[in-house]
């Protein structure tokens, strides 16, 4: 993890493709937790750190995640999240362009907790929720293309459902039918820009992370 930005009220870090963002039953200690600690040592601050988890990114995705540092904070963020009044910016590494360089999408997914999937459908069906999102390709190497995607809606696992739904499965993503996984268990789509109003101070916050190491990523950096 990389801090990004942090002030009295919020820390937002660039996360690592591996980390998991709040504890799950792997046993494996979440970001939430690696985050307490690195404030509790830079402010050597005694006893429990409060840290707020606002939103979460799938483990094998990279990019911008925001806590929050105060109880405060933490009811006005996820208020925020709810009326999708948090802009965030995609990455996304495809092998296949889609037919249109750029537009808007809009598919009704179908969450099945057993599988950890999500199953996008055309038409509204039981127990389908609405996504939308909007994409467009921003760039090409030898081989792939890159997708700038941006949400209007937050559901289970949307872009990977979505992109796949298109013909478009992100670089690694075994789950959504790319082919071959990636040697580090990463699939290549990150957070990559976060765009809100501070809850509190009410200033403009502009974020954007670094994209992950390796020479298919870095090929794309300066765009």
């Amino acid at each position: 993890m990389t801090v990004v930005y942090e002030d009295n009220h919020i820390i937002v870090v660039n996360k690592a493709n591996a980390e998991i963002v709040q504890g799950d039953k792997t046993g494996d200690v979440p970001l939430s937790e690696t985050v307490k600690q690195y404030l509790k040592d830079k402010y050597r601050k005694p006893g429990n750190v409060f840290v707020g988890v606002t939103h979460r990114l799938d483990r094998p995705v990279s990019g911008l995640v925001v806590f929050a540092r105060t109880s405060k904070a933490l009811t006005r963020l996820n208020e925020m999240f709810k009326l999708g009044a948090v802009e965030k910016t995609y990455w996304a590494v495809v092998k296949n362009v889609p037919e249109e360089t750029e537009g808007e999408r809009v598919h009704y997914l179908v969450r099945n907790e057993k599988q950890n999937k999500s199953y996008a459908y055309d038409r509204e069906t039981p127990n389908s929720k609405k996504a939308v999102l909007r994409y467009r390709v921003i760039g090409r190497s030898e081989n792939y293309y890159l997708l700038e995607v941006n949400l209007k809606t937050g559901r289970h696992h949307q872009i990977r459902c979505q992109l796949a739904k298109i013909g478009c499965p992100i670089k690694g993503d075994l789950k959504y039918g790319f082919p071959r996984s990636n040697p580090d268990g990463s699939i290549c789509l990150h957070a990559r820009r976060i765009h809100f109003t501070h809850p509190v101070s009410k200033e403009d916050i502009d974020l954007t992370a670094a994209v992950p190491k390796g020479n298919l990523w870095n090929s794309f950096e300066n765009i």
